[in-house]
């Protein structure tokens, strides 16, 4: 089993600035991939921002130059800091982790509780 712990959510002025952090844990042998998709009510959840092990990353056009994405590949842990934020970025944020348990297994992916962050004056 693996579990994502999410932290960070809250309101904010827009204009303002949150970081959230994941931290990764169970059988975790090989991490392919961390980052932050979201979802607002109705709507297909949709891609923040990830990073792969070799530190390559890949934004959403709309938070490209505002939101950046880090992460510990000692601790399995990600922090995404969102600037400049906007009250379209209002959504529930969910963690994202592609990993597998073994030398031999494929990959799964793994998702968070999801923490909401809100934008609004």
């Amino acid at each position: 089993q693996v579990q994502l712990v999410e932290s960070g959510g809250g309101l904010v002025q827009p204009g303002g600035s949150l970081r959230l952090s994941c931290a990764a844990s169970g059988r975790i042998f090989r991490v392919f991939a961390m980052g932050w998709y979201r979802q607002v009510p109705e709507k297909q959840r949709e891609l923040v921002a990830t990073i792969t092990r070799d530190a390559s990353t890949n934004y959403a056009d709309s938070v490209k130059g505002r939101f950046t994405l880090s992460r510990d590949n000692a601790n399995n842990t990600a922090w995404l800091q969102m600037d400049s934020l906007k009250p379209e970025d209002t959504a529930v944020y969910y963690c994202y982790l592609r990993s597998s348990s073994n030398i031999l297994s494929n990959p799964n992916n793994y998702w968070g509780q999801g923490t909401q962050v809100t934008v609004s004056s």
